[in-house]
């Protein structure tokens, strides 16, 4: 059995990507790491920062992104699937750019790829996910904050990146048939210094919506992104990835940060600040010990028996 991981990014430096520690938290339970690189700008160093890892499991595809797939994330999709197609891997492991896994969960992805190696009913397994949120103490276990997702996909060729990004699909639009794993994903996209945040919100969207229409909507908006009241949200009590550790000590905006549960938004609410929203959480935490009363679900979850999950044969 042969594990493949595989991501796509551009300009990784430029706008705060940890892709070095991303690629790093992966790199000891996999046979290669397939990275589609776009033409990041001058100024941008995330080649160099790749290479920095000195690992001949890393593979380097060129890539360049043209504006006309820059509408509803498809240039996203495009380039996570061109870097599934590289992969030569059994299981392959999909991190974004601002995505973590814990060494915690080596193991346990171990014994679930080798335990449904031979399950070909299995066509991947099922995340679930830390959202951190203006700094790594806050996260947002929140209704409207996707809580789960495909992350470990079987190689097949009737396998592919599904809209955006986000996801993946099958055969005619088909979901996926999922096993659910015991292992988390550490989104760190909301990290960011203010200014970069705001930098990056107007990259993406230029992805979705175009440049030109793009770049005349934020010409009204801050120079920077307002994180709003962090003292409303969840503390994160436990461990980040080790490899981590240097990156998170370099956070150095805390002063431009608001811990109070006070915030005079000048931007539209996100989906954690609005009541509805606020209220949703609420009753699914003390009701539905946690989990979502309804809402995204780009799957269709396995039933197996629970000692088939514990340990690889």
């Amino acid at each position: 059995m042969k594990i493949s991981a595989f991501t796509m990014v551009r300009n990784a430096e430029k706008y705060y990507f940890p892709i070095k520690e991303s690629i790093l938290s992966v790199l000891p339970i996999v046979d290669e790491v397939v990275v589609a690189l776009g033409d990041c700008d001058a100024n941008d160093h995330t080649l160099e920062l790749i290479q920095s890892i000195q690992s001949d499991k890393i593979k380097i595809f060129r890539r360049l992104w043209s504006e006309q797939d820059f509408v509803d994330g498809r240039i996203f999709a495009q380039e996570t699937n061109f870097a599934l197609s590289k992969c030569t891997g059994d299981w392959c492991i999909y991190l974004q750019a601002d995505e973590l896994i814990h060494e915690k969960d080596h193991a346990q992805i171990t014994q679930y790829c080798h335990r449904f190696y031979s399950d070909n009913r299995v066509d991947g397994f099922l995340f679930d996910y830390y959202h951190f949120y203006g700094d790594y103490s806050h996260h947002l276990p929140v209704h409207g904050w996707y809580k789960n997702e495909i992350r470990i996909i079987r190689n097949r060729t009737s396998i592919y990146s599904f809209k955006d990004a986000q996801s993946f699909r099958k055969k005619e639009n088909d979901k996926l048939d999922v096993v659910r794993i015991n292992a988390h994903i550490y989104h760190y996209g909301w990290v960011r210094p203010p200014h970069l945040m705001q930098s990056k919100k107007k990259e993406q969207d230029s992805m979705h919506h175009g440049v030109q229409k793009t770049a005349e909507h934020y010409k009204s908006q801050l120079g920077y992104f307002d994180y709003g009241a962090l003292g409303k949200l969840d503390r994160f009590e436990k461990s980040h990835p080790k490899i981590m550790q240097a990156f998170i000590k370099c956070l150095d905006w805390q002063q431009q940060l608001n811990y109070s549960s006070k915030a005079n938004l000048k931007r539209p609410k996100l989906k954690h600040e609005r009541w509805k929203y606020r209220l949703l959480t609420f009753l699914e935490k003390f009701f539905n010990k946690g989990a979502d009363f309804w809402g995204y679900s780009n799957w269709n979850i396995l039933k197996v028996p629970k000692s088939d999950t514990k340990k690889a044969p």
